[in-house]
């Protein structure tokens, strides 16, 4: 067995995305960055006048609004929105810099789900930084409930997710995965479940501002028993796998990988913020912890998807 590597990493070379937002409808173009060691994911927008907000650690101290989207307040009353299915793919390829430029509010919608990041991203290779890894591993479980919803961060000799959902609808029902994560199983299983919705609620959610830029392009449609996207799903389960997907994204806010398990029942955005918020409630429930000290089993880079690393340095490094 291989030790958890031990060193950060970043992107090799910036790559961008240009498409619309999901909810506002808006054009956007999104770049991301190589960033220093230690910086963690940064986010800032861009305004065509040449103002700059940001950036800012992507932290969820600074989630604004978990209303079918993570959005964040970069200060100066200025927030960005949707950010979880880029973070999601940074997370999930086990990187820990990076710096996310806006030119609009919301990150584009793209396919629905995290793949097109995680694509352009391997394209452009990932570096090696010389910086240890650090880890937050979870001492003391923390449950956050809503009803019977519920979010849980747990001691765990790993880094698993294990997420069930519930919607009464014939084609959902029930659902659940449990997620050991490595990054070929985050490319794999994860990276490509998209986005969903129901066609009752679309009326009222775009009433409401929301869903502006929804189609069969890049959220999953369902009616009544069936599904409208001629294509059909990308997984059996895709719905409960786009969750996972959230999930990942949501929990990176805390700042460092977590060395733990997750667990979910008719969990979301919302659920997800709080339960960090308990985390970090008490230094007991946690500890910052180096890569180095863990008995994990196995290197990033050597799990990564044969050939989906363009960089030659890294099959070298570890």
């Amino acid at each position: 067995m291989k030790k958890l590597s031990a060193r950060q990493r970043t992107l090799a070379g910036p790559v961008e995305f240009s498409g619309f937002g999901v909810h506002s409808a808006l054009p956007v173009t999104l770049t991301i960055e190589p960033a220093p060691a230690d910086s963690g994911y940064l986010i800032a927008r861009q305004f065509e006048d040449g103002r700059r907000a940001g950036p800012v650690q992507i932290h969820f101290s600074r989630v604004a609004r978990t209303t079918l989207c993570t959005e964040l307040d970069l200060g100066d009353s200025v927030r960005v929105s949707t950010i979880e299915h880029v973070v999601s793919a940074l997370s999930g390829l086990g990187i820990d810099n990076a710096l996310l430029t806006l030119s609009a509010a919301e990150c584009p919608i793209i396919d629905g789900s995290a793949f097109p990041f995680v694509e352009a991203i391997l394209k452009a290779g990932l570096q090696v930084q010389a910086a240890p890894r650090k880890y937050i591993k979870i001492m003391r479980a923390v449950t956050v409930r809503n009803n019977d919803a519920y979010a849980a961060l747990e001691p765990y000799n790993g880094r698993a997710l294990d997420l069930e959902i519930d919607f009464d609808s014939k084609v959902i029902g029930r659902q659940r995965m449990i997620f050991d994560w490595t990054p070929r199983r985050y490319v794999e299983d994860v990276a490509r479940a998209r986005t969903f919705g129901f066609v009752r609620d679309a009326k009222i959610l775009r009433q409401a501002g929301y869903a502006l830029g929804s189609s069969l392009d890049n959220s999953i449609t369902v009616h009544e028993d069936r599904i409208l996207n001629p294509g059909g799903l990308r997984y059996e389960d895709e719905f409960v796998r786009h969750k996972l997907l959230d999930a990942i994204g949501d929990l990176a806010l805390g700042g460092l990988a977590i060395y733990g398990r997750f667990r979910s029942y008719k969990g979301g955005h919302a659920l997800n913020a709080l339960v960090l918020s308990s985390l970090f409630a008490s230094e007991a429930n946690y500890e910052i912890v180096s890569a180095e000290d863990l008995p994990l089993a196995f290197d990033a880079l050597d799990d990564m998807p044969e050939g989906a690393v363009v960089n030659p340095y890294l099959r070298s490094v570890g």
